[in-house]
């Protein structure tokens, strides 16, 4: 009798978190709205990347960006928070590591913001409601570039 191994299945993929060297890229969440935090990291670590730490604001954003540096790969950082905006904590992350990837999450009518987050360093950015299929393209997108 034939067994599974028998027929590898085409449709078997390696998930996209984890990088050619076999280990998952590693990933800081910063949002003020559970839901977000909580939507973002079902969607990363459904395709195999590792959720670092995640944080309510930027300030705590910076906080843990410093505890964690240099093991994180990618930070997911809201706009508009509480204690320190997205945009004050982006600056802040790239002065302290000016190769850091940041990726800005932004609800729909934030277009100055986000540009503004670009000019600052930001790499991309997501726009709210979260689409799993365009989060994902992105941040492989800054990860792999």
């Amino acid at each position: 009798m034939k067994t599974k191994e028998d027929f590898p299945s085409i449709n078997e993929r390696k998930p996209q978190g984890v990088g050619p060297d076999g280990i998952p890229f590693r990933i800081l969440v910063v949002d003020d709205s559970m839901f977000v935090a909580k939507q973002i990291t079902q969607i990363l670590t459904s395709e195999g990347y590792e959720v670092v730490g995640q944080a309510p604001d930027g300030l705590l954003g910076l906080e843990r960006y410093k505890e964690l540096y240099p093991n994180v790969d990618l930070v997911t950082m809201d706009i508009t928070m509480p204690n320190m905006d997205g945009l004050t904590s982006l600056q802040k992350i790239i002065e302290f590591d000016k190769n850091a990837k940041v990726i800005m999450i932004s609800a729909l009518g934030k277009q100055d913001l986000v540009k503004q987050a670009l000019l600052t360093g930001a790499k991309n950015y997501i726009v709210k409601p979260l689409d799993r299929k365009k989060v994902l393209e992105r941040i492989l997108h800054v990860l792999t570039k």
